[in-house]
């Protein structure tokens, strides 16, 4: 009896042990493949030190779902467990808009007014199609401030499976970034360079509103490097990056002088440039046609030294957006969508983290891109599909042409690059050479830099409408909307050392899904095999156990 208490004893004394320790050492383990569980170190270093408390309403909420958003919705819900297993002061409460009929419409005005747009989906369930409205978004606050979060990540084409896997693999991205911007003060200072005839403000308004949300951003022009080409080039290299977007006036000796020396001191740069001269807007004439030229910008000799050669032919292909045109005569013309092969839209395979999971890029009038041996690393970010052709300047470029067969066997000059990320110690474009001004101090090598290169002023360029910009990559005409502003965030975010956030980009989930067309058609079977078959064996075993039972006590 006393050795039984004992044992007892020592169970119980175990017990409270194994709580004590457990209590104080918390661990948890993800054993799935593709580790989706585990928080990568970005996300963690972004939210581990909040000590007050952020609040997360998720509208992913219903019953009316289908099987597939569920699976994001579970996947939401998982992941945010994993930020409060972090830092308990992350809260988050999954809400449905929709669920009180009353107050549905109001609650979908009131969502929407914040930028919240709805979504309608399919629903296939049994055979049985359906539509079903709900709100793929959440509202991260924080000490009064509130972000959007978007948990849909949309991509061209895409069937439903798809855009769930595109949007389980995006989300730990999309929160750590909201997190960031609620938390993280800016620290770099971006320049929009102007005095070249650069794209005006209200063209480049919306991405530079979403610039401000991460960055302080600032004009700067290069006029004064006539008169006080030092202090332009020291005011300069106050900034982390330069921002040229399209610009269509030559750029001076002494502009690229300082330019130059921007870069060997680890300045950083996104161009966007148009070695050809043409605009869509110049083809709404009574002619609907129009001359496109080659542009010169005085910059050859800049990108070629750096490793890049931006040549002046349109870049036409098969794969590409439409234009919308209004065909027919008076009250009877109609718009419709056309094919228009100078619209290519680019993409990439590379899993790069400014590219990987991206939307398809659109571009109007693109240049082609040549990359040239050299000690810089290039990374071929954008490219057009295979089905390409190559035309020279200059050339009357028609409206005409949407009504023309396209004959597919011209398109023969495969893939073509449209935008190029440069990295590593630059040389100077001015080694060796007499130099525009004299300098206090001239480098020759820059430090380690990076810089990336378009083919095309306008992936930047928003459209206007009532005097308003709208959002980059959106398509008034089509509904459609492109990867344009998220691949130049991106651009930015990896050109600014932002690399911790980007890289979560790369993460990888594979995610399973049901076939719902073989539910469908293998529904009866799958119903009869789970209610039959378990009171077949049941039935088998009794019977089996009470002959053997018989047998052995008959005697």
């Amino acid at each position: 009896m006393n050795k039984t208490i004992k044992h007892i004893l020592i169970l119980v004394i175990a017990i409270i042990a194994i709580n004590l320790l457990s209590s104080k050492f918390y661990k948890r383990f993800d054993l799935t493949a593709d580790n989706r569980y585990t928080l990568s170190a970005s996300a963690i270093q972004i939210i581990e030190d909040i000590e007050s408390p952020i609040v997360v309403d998720v509208f992913l909420e219903g019953e009316d779902f289908p099987s597939e958003f569920r699976r994001l919705q579970n996947e939401t819900k998982q992941l945010l467990e994993e930020f409060t297993a972090v830092n308990s002061n992350i809260i988050f409460n999954f809400i449905n808009p929709l669920e009180d009929a009353s107050t549905r419409e109001r609650n979908i005005q009131q969502l929407t007014q914040r930028g919240l747009t709805p979504m309608q989906l399919s629903v296939q369930e049994s055979g049985k199609s359906s539509q079903a409205v709900i709100f793929p978004w959440a509202l991260a606050s924080y000490n009064e401030q509130t972000v959007l979060i978007p948990l849909v990540k949309n991509k061209i084409g895409a069937s439903q499976q798809e855009l769930v896997t595109n949007s389980v693999q995006h989300l730990e991205y999309a929160f750590a970034d909201g997190f960031s911007k609620l938390t993280k003060p800016k620290r770099r200072k971006i320049a929009i360079l102007k005095g070249n005839e650069q794209l005006e403000d209200k063209y480049i308004a919306d991405f530079v509103k979403k610039l401000g949300t991460y960055y302080y951003i600032a004009p700067f022009t290069l006029d004064s490097v006539a008169s006080n080409p030092q202090n332009t080039l020291k005011a300069i290299n106050g900034f982390d990056l330069i921002i040229s977007a399209k610009p269509t006036q030559a750029f001076s000796e002494e502009e690229k002088l300082v330019l130059d020396q921007y870069t060997m001191n680890g300045g950083k740069s996104l161009w966007l440039i148009d070695a050809v001269a043409m605009e869509k807007d110049s083809l709404y004439n009574d002619k609907g046609t129009n001359y496109a030229v080659s542009r010169d910008l005085n910059l050859t000799d800049f990108f070629f030294k750096y490793g890049i050669r931006i040549n002046p032919y349109m870049v036409s292909t098969l794969y590409s957006a439409p234009i919308t045109l209004a065909m027919g005569q008076g009250s009877q013309s109609q718009f419709q969508h056309l094919k228009w092969p100078y619209s290519p839209l680019a993409g990439s395979s590379s899993k790069h983290p400014i590219v990987n999971n991206l939307n398809l890029v659109k571009f109007d009038f693109a240049n082609q891109i040549d990359t040239l041996k050299n000690t810089i690393k290039k990374t071929i970010l954008l490219e057009t599909a295979p089905l390409t052709k190559l035309e020279g300047t200059p050339r009357e470029v028609s409206l005409k042409l949407v009504t023309k067969e396209q004959n597919p066997q011209s398109f023969n000059k495969g893939n073509q690059t449209l935008a190029v990320l440069l990295e590593g110690e630059f040389n100077s474009v001015y080694s060796n050479r007499v130099k525009p001004f004299k300098l206090n101090q001239e480098k020759n090598k820059s430090i380690p830099t990076k810089m990336i290169v378009i083919a095309d002023g306008d992936v930047i360029k928003n459209d206007i409408a009532k005097n308003k910009p709208l959002e980059l990559g959106f398509d008034r005409w089509t509904g459609q909307t492109y990867g344009n502003k998220e691949f130049l965030l991106n651009a930015v975010n990896y050109l600014l050392d932002d690399n911790g956030l980007i890289n979560i980009r790369s993460k990888e989930i594979a995610v399973a899904f049901l076939n719902q067309q073989k539910i469908a058609s293998d529904k009866t079977k799958w119903q009869l095999i789970n209610i039959l078959l378990p009171l077949v064996l049941l039935g088998v075993f009794g019977f089996a156990f009470n002959y053997l039972r018989k047998k052995k006590y008959a005697s």
